[in-house]
């Protein structure tokens, strides 16, 4: 069930600072982890423009809207914020509007370069992954998990 992007999810999504990580999985199960700075969001949606048609990122993403599968996209900013959103893939735009607007929008920040789609991901979790979340998480999933030296200083 799709959700929708939080407000500081769409803010590092658009931020060309963040470094931005897509993740999906092949035929084998077996993941493909690689940085995608043409991550964006825009109406509600992760969008990714493919630049290669060979790619292994574009292979796996086809074979998830195929197979209903998950990709995820972790994002981490330099004042340590760090999402991970889980979706699915639901549609690429391979002609149309879409295509041509943003054809045009990688061949002003590329040069002469191709775009071999862009898909659209919906949102099916975002994850607050940064420290302090994750040791709230832990803390309060796992009262007595405390190294021993934390308890010596109590």
């Amino acid at each position: 069930m799709p959700v929708p992007l939080s407000s500081e999810a769409v803010s590092l999504l658009n931020d060309d600072s963040v470094t931005k990580v897509v993740v999906t999985v092949d035929a084998d199960g077996l993941p493909h982890a690689v940085v995608k700075q043409s991550l964006h969001a825009a109406e509600g949606r992760i969008r990714y423009l493919e630049l290669l048609e060979n790619s292994t990122t574009n292979r796996n993403l086809v074979r998830s809207i195929w197979f209903d599968g998950i990709v995820s996209v972790l994002l981490a900013s330099s004042d340590g914020r760090s999402l991970q959103i889980k979706g699915r893939p639901v549609k690429n735009h391979i002609s149309g509007p879409l295509f041509l607007e943003q054809y045009h929008r990688v061949r002003a920040l590329y040069g002469d370069v191709d775009l071999a789609g862009v898909w659209e991901i919906e949102a099916d979790e975002v994850i607050d992954q940064s420290i302090a979340a994750r040791r709230s998480q832990e803390t309060s999933r796992h009262p007595t998990f405390i190294h021993l030296d934390r308890i010596a200083r109590v």
